[in-house]
């Protein structure tokens, strides 16, 4: 069969056949159309081919070679390891997984093509390069001037055959015999206005550019798909949570909250009042609420939460209270349940950690709705927990959960309300896009008395400077954290780690004062006995990893160091900053990079140490990464984008945006190409609704 249509069966297009065709069913590729919409990963430009004599470290590059010598390797990680070598010099190239495909892959002379990240580690290294084996120097699929596509790659992949060259070949001959164009979906003026590929080009040069720019051309329209089909579904789950009649109630009562605030120790700052304004009228409207309180690190969202959850209290109403670590769970139980006692209101904490005694009553207790508040991790989604009036729901961090942890801790209740709750300001184009569906309550003011915390970033030559100045604070009774990237050596990179820091520092500078140590893999009931002790003033200087990136509320601590600052994104080292700075007390933040430095790493260092304000660094972060991960999102799986770059298509944010709103208030009055967009879009997101309904 030489003519192939859009929905012709993969097994008639020429090097697929029955057998490949009955797998690539297993990974959701039916039709040619399917195949259409698997996208390369990346490219190898033939053009931009870089000589590894003119390498460099963190950079991303194409290099051409031949293999000398591959092998496996032991250590305290074994690997497999190749050394590439051109006219010009030699690389090492490395793989801590797949190593029995590497092992059969690789033979003396042969000729690859790779792309990737380049580091450093006793000289130039590649780590899970993507490799692409040519048969002579004058490889015909990787001629001058010619870029080609390099496909995502498996385990199950290679094993089928179906390798970047066998991809290649099955979407070159779907495009020389494909007898019809794909059909756009957007409307004609639309394309037009906005300046985009149509869908047929777009799907034409993502596979098989000519240059760069057309790439380009193409991921930004594949992106305005995305971007339409990610808000359609936003728009949809608030339509259809406007329909929701809630059947629990409040009780309003002044008087509770007006003396709940003059036992507080300070004063609620405007901010945080405007906010329990907003979230209190909230949750007295009759469908449930759905709302995100976000703020910089420090501004007391905490206490408009508790607050929220004092008013569901007094109402007959329970409170789920979820944060991401036990760390930040078991410091909001300790600062609250002994202020809420005093108000009648019952709170209990529920970790993974605690006595299965202790975890037993406490889901007792919850099941017959004798406490009003449980603080908690992801425990609290366990099935054993009951709760009998579950009426509010607030998540902490929420980022750091996936939709099924948050959707099956809302599932608890009767179409409860929510407060989701970030310390990370997201910039105010995102908050529409991404959280379209929540209303959004900001606290833009820190508690008074707050000084501003000084930041510096300065190379890793003055480190013994850095550390003399932390033990002339400690004389004067000051506390100090020191926090590093890693937990203990790796192979992979070349980057200080807390264990042997720890051993080192406490046999020699740091010997004379009382150090503590936390990371992920210390027992929790040892880590927090180590934490209390550093609240407790009896431990000087806590080293640790981004552990404490939350949940640590310790005033006198007033020194932050961070190893490796180089390494870490922008939002997380102002998330690490917001440790100290929590008093009256000045505080100061040293950023210790290590070179070589990337453009981008300089810059983000230059913008953390000139800015304190959280919302300026969330504006910076999305500028500064481009396509990669921001604020969590990816991870947390609200997002599934394959083309968007958060960064880079605030335009199309936008854009999108309008359309969709354009589509909604005139439903009932749209035109036939509008009405086309609309049926595509319905159908398109039905499923994510499904998948996402409870979030």
């Amino acid at each position: 069969m030489s003519e192939l249509k859009l929905n012709s069966p993969l097994q008639y297009v020429k090097g697929v056949g029955p057998k490949k065709a009955e797998f690539l069913q297993t990974l959701g590729f039916q039709t040619v159309n399917d195949i259409l919409f698997f996208f390369p990963r990346s490219y190898l430009d033939r053009t931009s081919v870089t000589d590894i004599a003119k390498l460099s470290p963190d950079t991303y590059v194409t290099i051409i070679g031949k293999v000398k010598s591959h092998g496996l390797l032991y250590g305290r990680k074994k690997r497999y390891e190749v050394i590439l070598e051109d006219a010009t010099g030699a690389i090492t190239l490395t793989w801590f997984h797949g190593i029995r495909y590497w092992e059969k892959l690789f033979k003396k002379n042969q000729i690859f093509a790779c792309s990737g990240l380049v580091g450093s580690y006793f000289g130039m290294q590649m780590v899970h390069p993507d490799m692409e084996r040519l048969e002579d120097e004058s490889d015909t699929m990787i001629h001058s001037g010619r870029i080609i596509p390099v496909y995502p790659q498996t385990a199950e992949l290679s094993k089928a055959g179906l390798n970047s060259k066998m991809m290649r070949r099955i979407t070159t001959y779907i495009f020389e015999n494909l007898t019809e164009n794909i059909k756009d979906f957007l409307p004609k003026k639309v394309i037009h206005s906005t300046k985009l590929l149509s869908l047929n080009n777009s799907l034409k040069t993502i596979h098989y550019p000519e240059n760069r720019e057309e790439v380009e051309q193409s991921r930004r329209r594949l992106s305005f798909n995305e971007l339409l089909d990610f808000q359609f579904m936003v728009f949809m789950r608030k339509k259809r949570k406007n329909r929701i009649t809630k059947k629990h109630s409040y009780t309003p009562n002044k008087k509770l909250f007006s003396d709940f605030k003059k036992n507080l120790p300070f004063e609620l700052t405007s901010g945080q009042e405007k906010a329990l304004h907003e979230i209190i009228a909230d949750l007295q409207n009759e469908s449930p609420m759905s709302r995100m309180l976000q703020g910089d690190v420090g501004c007391g969202k905490t206490v408009v939460a508790v607050l929220a959850a004092l008013f569901a209290a007094h109402s007959k109403l329970q409170t789920a209270f979820m944060a991401p670590t036990e760390i930040l769970a078991e410091q909001h139980y300790r600062n609250w349940n002994s202020v809420l006692n005093e108000f009648g209101i019952t709170s209990r904490l529920l970790t993974s950690s605690q006595k299965t005694a202790d975890k037993k009553k406490t889901i007792e207790l919850c099941q017959k709705g004798e406490i009003d508040i449980l603080f908690g991790t992801h425990a609290l989604i366990y099935d054993s927990v009951v709760f009998k009036k579950l009426g509010f729901v607030i998540i902490d961090e929420q980022h750091r959960f996936g939709v099924e942890q948050r959707s099956r801790l809302y599932a608890k209740g009767d179409n409860p309300d929510l407060l989701v709750m970030t310390a990370t300001p997201i910039p105010r184009t995102l908050t529409l896009t991404l959280y379209g569906d929540l209303d959004i309550s900001t606290i833009d003011s820190l508690p008074s008395g707050r000084q501003p915390i000084q930041t510096v970033w300065r190379a890793g030559d003055v480190r013994d400077k850095v550390y003399k100045y932390v033990l002339d604070d400690v004389q004067k009774g000051g506390q100090s954290y020191i926090v590093y990237p890693l937990i203990e050596k790796s192979e992979m990179v070349q980057l200080e780690n807390v264990e042997d820091a720890y051993k080192r520092l406490t046999a020699s500078t740091f010997k004379d004062i009382s150090v503590g140590m936390v990371h992920g893999k210390i027992k929790p009931k040892v880590r927090d006995e180590i934490i209390q002790n550093f609240f407790d003033g009896s431990i000087d200087v806590l080293m640790a990893t981004t552990v404490i990136e939350v949940g640590l509320d310790n005033p006198n601590a007033t020194i932050m160091v961070i190893e490796h600052a180089e390494r870490f994104g922008l939002a997380q080292l102002h998330q690490l900053r917001g440790r100290i700075g929590r008093g009256s007390k000045k505080s100061t933040l040293v950023a210790i990079a290590h070179p070589p430095l990337t453009e981008i790493a300089t810059k983000r260092l230059e913008y953390f140490t000139s800015t304190t304000d959280g919302f300026k660094i969330s504006e910076a972060d999305l500028e500064l990464r481009g396509p990669g991960e921001l604020f969590g999102l990816r991870q947390s799986g609200e997002l599934r984008f394959q083309n968007v770059r958060l960064g880079d298509d605030k335009d199309l944010l936008e854009t999108s945006r309008k359309l969709l709103e354009y589509l909604f208030q005139n439903e009932n009055k749209l035109d036939s190409d509008y009405k086309k967009l609309h049926s595509y879009l319905v159908k398109n997101v039905n499923k994510e609704l499904i998948e996402l309904g409870g979030a």
